[in-house]
């Protein structure tokens, strides 16, 4: 490519509501590869990705916390990064919607919308769900819950900002038709289509009351826009998009419009909702929204309630990165959801990146060394053998294009691993073991393990866009300068006459399976413990340092001496029992967890301090009507009482 023509890629910005596991970091994998390959390319690549940062999710668990949302998200948008980085993901620019100029820019595009009258005010009724951040109608639901998630909604009332979806919508549906590859894969356009576009659009909320923590309407500040205009926006704002300027900045106009990978959740948002925007604003759509799909862990979605989550930081800890890249990459089909398990990966980290890669390359490189002390030498004497491996080494280059065109990233992947099998196969052809016993086949030897290097150079020149720094391995292990992709384009690049490394160091050595299950099982009960050792030493400084109080807050709690007369254990919960306690002239009903403590029998008769005015509570189906007075440290608890007896209903103050 003579010019560097402009490539924009982006990653939908993750949404900092809690660490990300595996099935998170696929698209920034993802992404990766496909930039790194359009960079090998010789595209002028801007590749970006970052984090959605508002919202009433995000203000509520910062709240339950004990931090401010600012607080929450920039220790969110840290562990994020650092876990794209840890995947060694070669991202030009990492966006914030909490950065200042980017909420500016926001601002002026909402204002935009509304000054040209694509916004309205109204009310809105409807149900809310909370995790994805949407309204829906009645006959929305699904059993009643939301349909995007399956989990509980709120009802909702307040006054809002609609944008007139109608007006854009006829506009969208023939641009779609008009250009069929503009959504990917094919079923996710049709999804869209005859599911949203075609039965007609509802006007979308755009903006909220009933939370703070957003961008603010600049002209209707009790108003904050609603999450998909300032997510949404972010593709435009990071390039210096300004809705009142007259010509947009330089960086604008040479990378945008942009390829949009998201997950296919997310879908509806950005191929109905931000083409609206866009067309709205009177700018270019996007080049191409492809919807991948998910990463399940066996045959569930990874859900942190569900237990079955995976996270990036472990799984690298024990098969590295690139193993890790390998297998999210590889495993991941382009229309359907991949599934990953521990026993998948082992199975596959042995399998392809074990012995078809480094097993070929540790073989190849051996012999040279054993046969010719190292030395490159290429004396050209060829046999009919040779042209399998020459043609399929030949073609690999152009088949991974064309899958890369269609973001068929596995595929791809694929058809590099054809060839270093198709390498493997070489030398069981050619035997260079029995051609070392003959001095007159010396030059054929060196010919054919020529033939075996220059394969996996050109393999390890196509695996950059994927496993990086394995690529880098082998071609710093074959000492050559050839590492551009137009190299592999021919055969007989790699130089003659320098020495390939003296010991290949093994790339991926084989798990077994049983070993690493025993370790992970050491491993995580470690960790458990450390934990919950953290969580005690937490909760001990928190008794520690709790805050003052005034008088008045102390005389807002009501103790009382009171007589257990009778205790059971709880029908449902081991852990529990339930107290009759004589209050003079009430007798309460309380239930406590300290049957570890105590038996049934030992506490009938004996005197207790009573916190009479807490809220009743149901435990485990059984109404608890106050609480008792312990003390209590990590091994032992006791009642307190008072030092002689008094009589029940007695304030203790």
């Amino acid at each position: 490519m003579s010019t560097k023509e402009p490539y924009y890629l982006t990653t939908a910005i993750a949404y900092t509501s809690g660490r990300p596991h595996i099935g998170n970091t696929y698209e920034i994998i993802l992404s990766d590869a496909i930039a790194r390959f359009k960079r090998a390319q010789g595209y002028d690549v801007y590749f970006q990705t970052g984090t959605d940062e508002h919202g009433i999710k995000i203000e509520e668990k910062a709240q339950a916390a004990g931090v401010t949302p600012q607080q929450f998200v920039d220790d969110i948008a840290a562990q994020i990064r650092a876990n794209w980085d840890l995947m060694n993901t070669s991202y030009d620019y990492f966006i914030r919607t909490s950065d200042e100029d980017h909420v500016k820019a926001v601002q002026k595009i909402f204002k935009r919308f509304y000054e040209q009258g694509d916004i309205y005010k109204g009310e809105y009724e409807g149900w809310y769900c909370t995790p994805c951040e949407s309204f829906w109608t009645e006959s929305q639901l699904v059993d009643g819950k939301c349909p995007d998630c399956g989990r509980p909604v709120q009802k909702a009332k307040e006054e809002a900002y609609f944008f007139n979806m109608q007006k854009y919508a006829d506009r969208l549906i023939q641009y779609i038709e008009d250009h069929p590859d503009f959504i990917q894969p094919e079923s996710r356009k049709n999804e869209m289509l005859n599911n949203f576009l075609r039965p007609g659009l509802q006007d979308l909320c755009v903006s909220r009351t009933s939370f703070t923590w957003g961008v603010p309407v600049d002209f209707d500040p009790k108003h904050v826009i609603y999450v998909w205009v300032d997510a949404l926006s972010n593709y435009i704002t990071s390039l210096g998009y300004d809705a009142e300027a007259k010509e947009q900045p330089e960086k604008f106009n040479k990378y945008w419009p942009a390829t949009h990978i998201i997950g296919k959740d997310i879908l509806r948002f950005h191929t109905i909702y931000w083409p609206i925007f866009l067309m709205a604003l009177d700018l270019p759509l996007p080049k191409k929204v492809f919807g991948h799909p998910w990463l399940l862990f066996g045959d569930g979605k990874m859900s942190k309630s569900k237990g079955n989550v995976m996270y990036a930081e472990e799984l690298v800890k024990y098969f590295g990165v690139d193993a890790v890249r390998y297998y999210c990459l590889h495993e991941m089909p382009f229309a359907n959801d991949g599934t990953i398990t521990w026993e998948l990966l082992i199975e596959r980290i042995n399998s392809d990146l074990a012995n078809v890669l480094g097993n070929l390359v540790s073989r190849t490189i051996s012999m040279v060394n054993k046969y010719f002390d190292g030395e490159v030498t290429n004396p050209k004497i060829y046999d009919p053998v040779d042209e399998g491996l020459i043609s399929t080494a030949l073609a690999t280059k152009e088949k991974v294009e064309e899958k890369m065109e269609e973001l068929q990233v596995g595929a791809a992947l694929d058809e590099i691993f054809k060839l270093l099998r198709r390498t493997n196969k070489y030398i069981d052809e050619t035997e260079p073991w029995v051609l070392a016993k003959h001095e007159e086949d010396r030059d054929r030897l060196a010919t054919v393990l020529y033939n075996l290097l220059e394969s996996i150079r050109i393999a390890a020149v196509l695996l950059e866009s994927y496993l990086p720094e394995t690529s880098q391995k082998i071609l710093d292990m074959l000492n050559t300068n050839q590492r551009s992709l137009s190299s592999t384009e021919s055969f007989g690049h790699l130089e003659t006459g320098q020495h390939v490394i003296k010991k290949a160091p093994v790339l991926f050595a084989r798990i077994d399976e049983k070993e690493f299950f025993d370790q992970l099982e050491k491993d995580r009960e470690k960790l458990e413990k450390e934990e919950k050792k953290a969580v005690k030493k937490e909760e001990k400084k928190s008794e520690e340092t709790k805050p003052e109080i005034s008088i008045d807050d102390f005389a807002k709690v009501e103790l009382k001496v009171g007589t257990i007369i009778e205790c059971k254990p709880h029908p449902k919960a081991d852990r529990l029992l339930v107290e009759q306690i004589d209050l003079d002239n009430e007798t309460r009903q309380i239930v406590s967890g300290i049957s570890q403590h105590y038996k049934p029998e030992e506490l009938v008769g004996k005197q207790v301090i009573v916190v009479t005015n807490l809220k009743p509570v149901k435990l485990r189906g059984v109404e608890s009507q106050g609480m008792l007075l312990c003390a209590a440290n990590d091994e032992d608890l006791a009642f307190i009482t008072p030092a002689k007896e008094m009589s029940n209903g007695t304030t203790v103050r």
